[in-house]
């Protein structure tokens, strides 16, 4: 009996991961298939999420066809030093792989609290992920929105008619999403942390125009 991830376009699990490096169109394709993903809470609670990943995917996309990068790193070099007064892949880059972070983080703790339900769970992953980058009023909407979170047995239900292949595919998926997810924010930090010491001229509107701090 299948199972959403039998049908999904891409896997986490089947990105290529070449000496930490991430092929590009594989990483996209499977965020395109996380997006869909939350299509299974039958609601608008992810609404906002899966339209800037979508619009973030999108861009990145762009810039593949510009530069003809096949890895995720070699974008993020490429434009930093090749175009220094361009932003066209690096800002939604980060902004994807955060919002990646906040999937994966919340859905572990869906998974590893099995008597929580996922409105209490993204909650409480959300206060320690996206919420920094958010405004208060974003912040107060979006915490508000999450309260309409499914029950965990519908989205489980929704996953797959065989439970326990649901989870061992779910388990799999996770722990790829999570390891890609590591790769990419450590390359940003170490990314920022470089272009700091070399003392780099565009590096202040860059980390500016990022929301970050730098490690």
């Amino acid at each position: 009996m299948s199972t959403f991830f039998d049908e999904m376009k891409k896997s986490f699990v089947d990105v290529k991961i070449v000496d930490n490096k991430i092929d590009s169109v594989d990483f996209l394709d499977a965020s395109e298939s996380l997006v869909k993903l939350l299509d299974l809470t039958g609601s608008s609670v992810f609404a906002i999420v899966q339209k800037d990943m979508t619009s973030n995917i999108s861009d990145i996309r762009k810039t593949l066809h510009l530069q003809g990068s096949n890895t995720l790193q070699d974008i993020i070099l490429s434009e930093a030093i090749c175009y220094p007064d361009d932003r066209f892949a690096i800002p939604p880059l980060l902004r994807l792989s955060r919002e990646l972070q906040f999937i994966s983080q919340s859905i572990r703790e869906t998974v590893e609290n099995p008597g929580d339900e996922l409105a209490s769970t993204f909650t409480r992953t959300y206060d320690k992920t996206l919420s920094q980058y958010h405004s208060t009023l974003i912040k107060s909407d979006f915490k508000l929105t999450l309260k309409s979170c499914p029950k965990r047995k519908e989205f489980y239900e929704k996953l797959g008619a065989d439970q326990e292949k649901v989870n061992k595919q779910l388990s799999e998926w996770l722990v790829a999403l999570e390891h890609i997810v590591k790769i990419i924010l450590d390359f940003f930090a170490k990314f920022i942390t470089i272009m700091k010491e070399f003392e780099i001229a565009h590096v202040s509107s860059l980390i500016s125009e990022l929301n970050i701090n730098g490690p």
